[in-house]
């Protein structure tokens, strides 16, 4: 049961630094400084999430049981708020594709962490999961909402406002 943890573990982390790779992807394509900073702040808190876990992986991978319970109980930070008006209107088709595959990204990570958890048997793994779902809702909601008002305004930049 360790192991299927462990390689539970691995892949989470192994998507996080592929978030992060993307976001700052995006923040090197973005225009200005603000927009840069705005896709930055996303990459940053991929790193934080790789982060915990790594320590995480490391603390359960030759540990007892009791340790493993001990190492589940440290709970990640919980994800950051973001000020999002600090892409550029004129940068509103990089952000829309940048919010909506990062949408795509959140769905994947959560779909990975609720199948992960109905796999254990582990009470604190479960938990876990649990939190991890909840921390990747957080980010799907804003990219969903920020998708949402760029899209309104890419619709009125190009005529298709709804009238």
């Amino acid at each position: 049961m360790l192991k299927e943890e462990l390689s539970i573990i691995k892949q989470a982390i192994l998507n996080e630094i592929e978030g992060y790779e993307f976001y700052r992807m995006a923040a090197n394509q973005a225009g200005t400084s603000d927009s840069k900073g705005a896709f930055m702040e996303l990459a940053n808190e991929e790193l934080k999430h790789v982060g915990y876990l790594e320590a995480l992986f490391e603390k359960i991978k030759n540990s007892n049981d009791d340790d493993i319970k001990l190492a589940f109980e440290d709970m990640p930070p919980s994800p950051g708020i973001y000020t999002w008006e600090k892409v550029d209107k004129e940068y509103v088709s990089l952000a829309m594709s940048v919010f909506g595959i990062g949408m795509q990204m959140e769905k994947a990570s959560i779909d990975f962490y609720e199948a992960a958890k109905a796999k254990t048997e582990i009470e604190t793994a479960k938990e876990l999961y649990d939190l991890l779902v909840k921390w990747e809702q957080v980010h799907l909601e804003q990219f969903t909402e920020q998708y949402n008002m760029y899209k309104e305004d890419w619709w009125a930049e190009q005529g298709y406002a709804p009238f």
